[in-house]
């Protein structure tokens, strides 16, 4: 796409695109100790930089900045240009609260007058 660019403007533009990704984007990995950056998301699987990131399997957690997302069972990896491509087994969103053993009403006062 870019073939007829100078090598050093396409370097720039390539640069430019990571450093993009790193500022918008806060979802990360976290395989125990290790943390990694997820570069793209989609309901089977997530992307990670090529440079840096392991090959994951097993269970790993999903978080937006402090708030954990998902847990998930990696079952594979591809690499295509400069992304590791990594495909999940299941996805599990993390709850909230706690699991409820009754039905909640829709309308819920937020106190109680007492006399």
């Amino acid at each position: 796409m870019y073939a007829f660019l100078p090598e050093a403007v396409r370097e720039g533009l390539e640069q430019a695109r990571k450093a993009a990704l790193k500022r918008k984007d806060r979802l990360s990995v976290h395989d125990g100790d290790a943390t990694y950056r997820i570069r793209r998301f989609w309901d089977g699987g997530f992307a990670l930089d090529l440079e840096g990131s392991e090959k994951l399997r097993g269970h790993v957690d999903i978080y937006d900045g402090p708030r954990h997302l998902y847990q998930c069972l990696v079952v594979s990896s591809i690499e295509e240009d400069d992304e590791r491509i990594f495909e999940f087994k299941w996805s599990t969103p993390v709850a909230s609260g706690p699991a409820a053993d009754y039905e909640r009403p829709e309308f819920v006062p937020a106190g109680l007058i007492s006399r």
